[in-house]
């Protein structure tokens, strides 16, 4: 790797606003100090961001120097943000990069090659590629121009059409000394960059081009500022305002005048047209401001562009908004009533239980009704459960409605109300409770009412590739429609978090507009509340004998095959450890009742637990944990007890399903504790004492730091103050060596004698 001679000087800053991106952040900063070439900065803004940004920016400088975070005490704007980092860069050249995008392989090389072949311009146009949630990738519309400029040194006078390029500082570097010497500086308000990129282009004395790809650009389904319809929109005008006072300063530019005019027309109607920017009701007003800047700027003789786009210059010079809305909307609204029509018809009025349903839709939503699932209606259990139970302790008002199964009615605790999923009940509860509460999606043909909670609390931390991300795994992505996964989850208000991991991967793989709560999991808060006398009364009801070491075995399922397939030779397992040994197992709950494992139980060999009802009283029984991919191993690092990770298949799993981090690694964070990969090293690490010895202790520790961030035993208080109260999220959560787990069993404790 290239590294800078002068330490102090470099020759890239990459000068990075950073607003709102945790969950793109990583992949941003990742993708800037993996480039092979070396000297460069990056000062990186935190433009006072609610979120964790400001943490991660200082996680990645703690590691390395080259990272220098600015923390800014209010916000103060994409813009502004470039300036105060801009101030602070010490490279050659300033390349300004948004966080949320990425570097593309070999970008500052090339970059740098580029810049010494031409003589250092004070201006580098580079080449991009925009990328999509759905994997696609789409190259730019300006590779051939780039290309054709070969190692050119221009003007914007001389080669007019470069100005044409997308008009965004990201996509070109600049010699700092002639963008400090001219006293560039960023405007407030959004569309900044085009008044930026024009004044430095038509300022520049020598400008050179690069047709290599070093800009991935990323094209958000939701969150970005500029696909936020608003009034802010509205900015545009100004900007465009500034670039023609400054064109009237310069009459030598008076030749490129005509081109700016029309990006600044093409670029109005643009913004017009599009709903995720200017509201229906304002797009009166902002055809007429529109329409005089047009009449206002118009250069003499300018002539109209063919086709379409001239029609609709022609209907801007008029300035009748009428006229132009029908054109322009009229058929573009019939064809969205239509598709929507067919959608309603399809997804409504297919059969009678739908229509009831469309009826109770049009009565009010009653604001003390809640409505609780967890695992696809299989009853009473995990967040969405320890939520209910919290909310009727500190939210009586709100009644909560549990949706199950058909045929497992019996399995609801007394004195908790229910409704048979698809019952005529059912569908008056959906469509007029308050909140809805749920650990995986709701149904597709559920609607989201305006007014209506959605609250997602997901089962597990991501270790597995989740969401979008599963997109590149056949295995994982078979019969899935990405598309209608994002519509479900497009229905979220909140999205519960347990950990900054947790946080940033919900953000990152279900691109859509909910908030997260960064509460803990309510499921997990018996792990801090369970006594003594809980822990010796599930392992009597589970028939642990005293004295005994219980071992959990919990295997996840496996996308790429079907059925359970145990993993491991329990019968072998059991004889090895022997008598003073407990093995509980718990198939995960998509399989079935299992033979081999009812076989092995009546044998006094194992306890088949894979149907009982609380996992967690499962975890609280067991001295240590057994398992493999399953999300299990993050709640019961709660306990801070042993977790022994056995993987047969490592390889495999991770080609077919994809992980986030290597659970075999032994590096503090990603490794749990013990690890084995065959038979024969699990029954080791048990006999050599390595599942609880000092290593594992200590692995453990960094595990739990990382993963046991925000589950204190107050998750569910946090969750219902905040979401059914309307309170801050509180109580504040615990630091983590301040927290006391569930007591240990009575076999833990005979270990600190021996």
């Amino acid at each position: 790797m290239n590294h800078p001679k002068n330490p102090a000087r470099h020759r890239i800053s990459l000068v990075i606003p950073v607003h709102r991106v945790q969950g793109y952040l990583r992949a941003c900063l990742d993708s800037i100090l993996e480039q092979p070439f070396g000297d460069f900065e990056v000062i990186a803004v935190d433009d006072h961001s609610p979120d964790a940004s400001g943490r991660i920016l200082d996680e990645y400088a703690a590691r390395d120097s080259r990272v220098r975070p600015v923390h800014l005490d209010e916000n103060v704007g994409i813009g502004k943000a470039r300036d105060i980092g801009a101030l602070r860069a010490s490279g050659d050249y300033l390349f300004f990069l948004d966080s949320d995008d990425t570097l593309a392989e070999g970008a500052l090389q090339a970059v740098a090659d580029r810049l010494e072949l031409t003589g250092d311009p004070d201006i580098l146009l580079l080449n991009h590629v925009r990328t999509y949630w759905t994997t696609r990738v789409q190259e730019s519309a300006a590779g051939e121009l780039l290309a054709a400029a070969g190692t050119d040194v221009f003007t914007a006078l001389e080669r007019p059409e470069y100005l044409s390029m997308f008009a965004v500082v990201w996509n070109r570097v600049y010699r700092r000394a002639f963008y400090a010497g001219h006293g560039f500086t960023f405007t407030d308000g959004l569309y900044e960059d085009a008044l930026m990129v024009y004044k430095t282009m038509l300022t520049a004395d020598r400008i050179a081009a690069l047709e290599h790809v070093c800009v991935e650009y990323r094209q958000r389904r939701q969150g970005n500022s500029m696909r936020t319809p608003g009034r802010k929109h509205f900015g545009i005008f100004e900007q465009y305002d500034r670039l023609f006072a400054f064109l009237d300063e310069r009459p030598e530019l008076a030749p490129v005048r005509p081109l700016l005019f029309e990006r600044m027309a093409g670029h109005f109607l643009f913004t017009l047209a599009r709903p995720d920017r200017v509201l229906p009701q304002d797009r009166p007003e902002f055809f007429r401001r529109a329409a005089a800047r047009y009449r206002r700027h118009r250069p003499a003789g300018f002539t109209r562009p063919e086709g379409t786009a001239g029609l609709r210059f022609g209907l801007l010079e008029r300035g009748s908004y009428p006229a132009y809305a029908a054109v322009v909307f009229a058929g573009a609204t019939r064809g969205r009533l239509r598709k929507r029509a067919a959608k309603a018809r399809t997804a409504l009025g297919r059969r009678a239980y739908h229509r009831l349903y469309r009826m109770h839709l049009r009565r009010p939503i009653d604001e003390n009704l809640a409505v609780y699932s967890a695992y696809w209606n299989r009853g009473v259990a995990c967040n969405p459960a320890a939520i209910h139970r919290k909310a009727r302790e500190l939210a009586p008002h709100v009644h909560g409605v549990w949706v199950v199964r058909a045929g497992d009615e019996d399995s609801i605790p007394a004195g908790v109300d229910y409704v048979v999923a698809r019952s005529p009940r059912y569908w008056e509860v959906m469509a007029r409770a308050k909140y809805l509460v749920n650990n995986v999606n709701f149904p597709d043909d559920i609607v989201k009412r305006p007014g209506q909670i959605h609250l997602q609390t997901h089962h597990g931390t991501p270790l597995k590739q989740m969401g979008i991300d599963q997109q590149r795994f056949p295995a994982a992505a078979k019969n899935m429609s990405f598309h209608r996964m994002l519509e479900r989850v497009d229905r979220w208000d909140y999205s519960l978090s347990a950990n900054q991991h947790s946080t940033e991967i919900w953000e990152r793989v279900y691109p859509c507009a909910f908030e997260s709560l960064d509460t803990g999991y309510p499921r997990n808060d018996v792990f801090f509340r369970a006594t003594a006398q809980d822990v010796r009364r599930i392992r009597t009801e589970l028939g642990i004998k005293e004295g005994q070491t219980a071992l959990l075995y919990c295997p996840t399922v496996r996308d790429y095959q079907k059925g359970f397939l145990p993993r491991l030779d329990l019968e072998r397992l059991c004889r090895e450890l022997g008598p003073d040994h407990v093995v509980l197992v718990r198939a995960h709950y998509f399989y079935g009742a299992d033979p081999r494992l009812r076989a092995l139980q009546r044998r006094g060999l194992i306890k088949d637990v894979s149907r009982h009802p609380a996992v967690e009283d499962l975890c609280l029984a067991a001295d240590a944990l057994i398992t493999d991919y399953s999300s299990i191993m993050f709640d019961y690092a709660c306990l801070d007890r042993p977790i022994v990770t056995y993987v047969d298949d490592w390889e495999v799993y991770d080609k077919a399903r994809g992980m986030y981090f290597d659970l075999l690694s032994q590096r503090p964070g990603e490794t749990p504790g013990a690890t084995a990969t065959s038979e024969d090293e699990l029954i080791d690490v048990f006999r050599s004492g390595a599942w609880r010895d000092d290593r594992a202790t200590a692995l453990r520790a960094a595990f739990r730091e990382r993963f046991v961030q925000y589950d204190d035993g107050h998750a569910a208080e946090r969750v219902v103050r905040k979401v059914f109260l309307h309170q801050d999220a509180a109580p504040p959560v615990i630091p983590l060596d301040a927290r006391t787990p569930a007591p240990p069993t009575a076999t833990q404790l005979t270990w600190s004698l021996t």
